[in-house]
């Protein structure tokens, strides 16, 4: 977090306040794509709320800072590319928070405030609220038409999630048909998917025994279940549906929520057995306490408990505020802490190559569970915290994510202490760890030698995308590696040999013959020709996409040029490192990662090991001898006749290489109205300068204009941009 995280919010500066809030949005964002869109939480609920109060109280502060990105103005995460989109007829929103007794009175208050002139509420009318456990699941939205299930989705940002259909009708308790009758012909009913506790742990078992991914918790497992590509994947998982709200209904059954969960329970949907309705705080803290009591006995996981006032006109008459109903909250359980010491600080190396430090503790019982690890999440934590090996530390569970060291016990440090060192090699392979611009995460550059990512590295080599080497699959991939028959991508295109090699051929393995071991022979061999952007975005780079590897590939033409190049931009200073830099659509994140990539000994080594055995097929032939076959075009200002990727396409398609900055390089500058910094530059490098027009007329002529001519002889109307 920004260097102004530990000052009083009522102390920070404007500007201090501008620089947090970035900060906090980008780390938030961070959280939510990892909650939501990859079903892994990053850090436990209680450090998330924390994150999201102090963000809200600083916009509260600085209203003139609420910036258009902010977190406060969304919910959830962008769904996966993995499922079509549904926009949802009502937004699936989020919930505030409450966490004291103190913020309970208050959320009862300002809803009485709210409707202090309610003719009801003055007369007597009985203010009543229900309160349910809040599960620790997937909120999911399913729509029936005359009473048939016709679609599901999940949350995804709120306004458009991810069409689960096919999935949604493997769960058991999902009614494909409501059962008996007073149902609307379209109703949405909302809820939340999970999986039982008892269900979790015998999954993992299943797991365990087949040596397939082990899940973290039962939100997880859920999560991960729903949203699998393959819907006979959901089927075999053991998963669950609560329902406890709706979306777009043609008329309702009652007119309280009560009522209305009710009938939901008579049309054959599960309603949580634990809700209640309560008529004050009182009798609403009770409840919570209650639940809270009975939370371990139960065979599902809850982090809280729900309020929503009864009444659905006062709903409506409450209504929404920034993401969440002013009608309803979460009230959310505290952290489970114990003290313990640290008695190590491991480095775990993920398959993306984040270096994850995790303290190994002397074992302690936490909320019944025994706990002798915790997470330290990333170099900055153990910086803010200054956590030391033998310190005294408190830990914490917030539900079922991981453990993580909260606080540190300075006062019980010894003398002959000293700070953490965070590595600065990649343990698994010696290969350098960086944190790339403003990444929190440290992570290993030796992508196609590193032992904690090859086997993932592999998979993704042989991906549709990639190489797409028919009969090379996933399961084979790692099968060929646990061998050591395939190590590294160049161990592909030998895989024939050592099969020959070996005293057990392929042929003879369990499930192999001698006919599918020739057609995978057959099929590697019809990839020793590739195409150079299929190479590229095989090699796994951070942030090198299908599109980035095109961009690149039409840029440099053929792997050699690509490789000379390469080698030049290792110097910052280098016009080789600008000209990649200024490729529209690369930039300093995306070259950063691919220079440092090819810097690293082992991956270029690996890389020319791989070109050994293949012939790498040049760039798609451009257009030439139109007037900027082969020049470099920067557009800038606003275009009137044409979008910008719509000239950045004409443009390319006319053998022209499009750059998203200006450089001595720069053939040609399009400038529209609203030009700015871009065009001053051009000016002072004497870059031929057009209007919108002026390339029009250009790529439609069949000579350019002269290289020579001077900026300030263009028409007039360029002095008023």
């Amino acid at each position: 977090m920004a260097g102004s995280a530990d000052t009083p919010v009522e102390g920070l500066s404007e500007a201090e306040a501008r620089s947090e809030l970035a900060q906090l949005g980008m780390e938030i964002t961070l959280h939510d794509k990892a909650y939501h869109t990859d079903d892994a939480p990053s850090v436990s609920d209680a450090i998330y709320d924390a994150l999201r109060m102090r963000l809200n109280a600083i916009e509260s502060k600085y209203p003139t800072l609420v910036r258009a990105d902010s977190p406060s103005k969304r919910v959830g995460a962008a769904p996966s590319a993995g499922f079509s989109k549904v926009t949802h007829a009502k937004p699936m929103l989020s919930l505030g928070n409450v966490f004291t007794l103190e913020d309970l009175q208050e959320f009862d208050m300002r809803i009485r405030r709210f409707l202090a002139n309610d003719p009801d509420l003055k007369a007597g009318a009985t203010l009543a609220y229900t309160a349910e456990p809040k599960i620790d699941g997937l909120s999911l939205s399913l729509r029936y038409e005359e009473g048939i299930l016709v679609m599901a989705a999940t949350r995804g940002d709120g306004t458009v999630g991810e069409n689960v259909t096919a999935n949604a009708r493997a769960v058991a308790n999902i009614p494909q048909k409501l059962l008996g009758e007073g149902w609307p012909d379209v109703l949405e009913v909302r809820g939340e998917v999970y999986m039982a506790k008892s269900d979790f742990a015998a999954l993992n078992e299943k797991q365990r025994e087949k040596g397939a991914k082990i899940f973290a918790n039962p939100r997880n497992a859920a999560a991960g279940s729903l949203r699998q590509l393959d819907a006979s994947i959901t089927a075999a998982r053991p998963l669950k549906f609560f329902a406890y709200a709706w979306g777009e209904v043609l008329s309702l059954p009652a007119d309280t929520q009560t009522g209305v969960i009710e009938a939901f329970k008579t049309w054959g949907f599960d309603v949580n057995p634990l809700m209640a309705r309560l008529t004050n705080v009182a009798d609403l803290m009770a409840h919570f306490e209650l639940i809270e009591a009975s939370r371990a006995a139960l065979d599902y996981d809850i982090d809280g408990v729900v309020y929503k006032v009864d009444r659905l006109d006062w709903q409506a008459k409450l209504g929404m505020v920034a993401r969440a109903p002013r009608w309803a909250t979460a009230h959310k359980f505290p952290a489970e802490k114990a003290t313990t010491t640290i008695l190590a600080i491991e480095i775990q190396v993920g398959r993306t190559g984040a270096l994850t430090p995790v303290a190994k503790l002397e074992p302690v019982n936490v909320g019944g569970v025994m706990v002798s690890s915790a997470t330290l999440h990333n170099r900055d934590e153990i910086a803010r915290l200054d956590v030391r090996i033998y310190d005294t530390v408190t830990i914490q569970r917030a539900g079922d994510v991981i453990p993580q060291v909260v606080t540190v016990d300075v006062d019980k440090r010894g003398g002959d202490s000293e700070p953490y060192e965070f590595p600065t090699k990649c343990p698994a392979c010696g290969s350098h760890a960086v944190a790339e611009g403003e990444d929190i995460v440290v992570r290993c550059t030796g992508g196609l030698i590193c032992p904690a990512q090859r086997v993932e590295r592999l998979k993704h080599f042989v991906s549709r995308a990639a190489f797409d080497i028919e009969g090379l699959g996933v399961k084979q991939i790692a099968a060929f590696y646990d061998n050591s028959w395939v190590q590294e991508p160049a161990d592909i295109f030998t895989l024939s040999a050592h099969s020959d090699a070996s005293d057990e051929p392929l042929d003879k393995w369990e499930g192999w013959g001698p006919q599918s071991a020739t057609k995978l022979f057959a099929a590697i061999e019809a990839r020793r020709t590739i195409a150079f952007h299929r190479l590229l975005f095989a090699l796994g780079v951070r942030h090198l996409g299908q599109q980035t590897a095109k961009l690149i590939a039409r840029h440099y033409g053929d792997i050699d040029h690509f490789m000379g190049e390469m080698a030049l931009a290792q110097d910052a200073e280098s016009s080789a490192r600008a000209d990649f830099i200024a490729i529209d659509g690369i930039g300093d994140v995306v070259a950063g990662a691919i220079i440092e990539f090819l810097a690293e000994d082992h991956n270029s080594q690996a890389l020319n090991r791989l070109l050994d055995q293949l012939t790498v097929e040049p760039a798609e032939a451009v257009a030439s001898g139109t007037p900027v076959a082969g020049k470099t075009v920067v557009f800038t200002g606003t275009l009137t006749r044409m979008t910008r990727n719509e000239a950045k396409a004409r443009a390319e398609a006319l053998g022209a290489k499009v750059a998203g900055s200006v450089s001595a390089k720069t053939d040609y500058l399009v400038a529209g109205p609203a030009a700015g910094s871009k065009l001053k530059k051009a000016q002072a490098l004497g870059v031929n300068i057009l209007s919108e027009d002026e390339w029009l007329a250009l790529i439609s002529s069949d000579t350019p204009p002269s290289e020579t001519e001077d900026a300030d002889e263009k028409p007039a109307q360029f002095d008023l941009i």
